[in-house]
C-alpha cells in the first residue's frame, strides 16, 4: 500500500490582494517575504508545529496560529522581527496541498 499524501516543497498560491500588496513592497522586504516564503513550503509541517519546530526559521521570522483556539486553521508568519506578517492556511489534500497566502502586510 503507498501513502497518497505528498510532501515538500508544497504548492503556493497567493489572492489577488495579496499578491499586489506584497508585489508593491520595497525590494529589501520582498526578499524578506521570499525568503518566508522558501521556508513555507520546504517545511515538513508548514505550521511550524512542536518543540523547537521554528528553529530553521531566518532571523526574524516567527511563525504562530492566528487563533490560539484553532491550531490547525489559518496561521501568521511574522517576518523583519514583526514588522510584517503573512497570514496563511494550509489545504492539506492529498492530490493536490498547497499553502494559501491571504494576506501580506509590512510596516
Amino acid at each position: 500500500m503507498t501513502d497518497a499524501f505528498m510532501g515538500p516543497p508544497w504548492q503556493m498560491d497567493w489572492l489577488t490582494a495579496a499578491r499586489a500588496d506584497r508585489d508593491a513592497l520595497p525590494a529589501e522586504v520582498r526578499q524578506s517575504v521570499d525568503a518566508v516564503r522558501a521556508e513555507l513550503v520546504t517545511a515538513k509541517d508548514p505550521y511550524f508545529r512542536g518543540i523547537d519546530s521554528g528553529s530553521g526559521l531566518p532571523d526574524g521570522v516567527t511563525v504562530e496560529p492566528a487563533r490560539s483556539s484553532r491550531p490547525k486553521g489559518p496561521h501568521i508568519a511574522y517576518f523583519d522581527h514583526g514588522r510584517g506578517w503573512l497570514r496563511y492556511v494550509f489545504v492539506r489534500r492529498a492530490a493536490d496541498p498547497q499553502i494559501i497566502v491571504q494576506e501580506c502586510f509590512w510596516q
